[in-house]
């Protein structure tokens, strides 16, 4: 995580806890305009699936932001669908893709 900054590096720390807290298939976070963070994880019921970044970016929606300025996601999937956060916050908000551990994969621009 060395080439993150600081406060990018916090939303996978968030990510990792909030997967490894649930045991899910994904932890996410997101960082508001304002600089508050939001993370939780993936949703799987039988009647209702959500990622985790849906849930995230669901959460600062229902606490009034305006806008998003980063995101993260530790995940075992090979790629990422940040329409959500596209479709809320914009183009070119960063959306970090870590494994379990951590390491950034990669980082995927809405």
């Amino acid at each position: 995580m060395s080439d993150l900054s600081a406060e990018d590096a916090k939303l996978v720390t968030l990510a990792r806890a909030a997967r490894a807290r649930t045991r899910a298939a994904e932890g996410a976070a997101v960082r508001d305009s304002d600089g508050r963070t939001y993370s939780a994880c993936t949703v799987a019921l039988d009647t209702v699936e959500l990622t985790a970044l849906q849930l995230a970016v669901a959460m600062a929606l229902s606490s009034g932001v305006k806008g998003l300025e980063a995101g993260a996601v530790v995940t075992d999937a090979e790629q990422l669908d940040v329409n959500v956060v596209r479709h809320f916050a914009g183009a070119a908000i960063p959306v970090v893709r870590a494994d379990g551990s951590g390491e950034v994969l990669d980082v995927v621009n809405t």
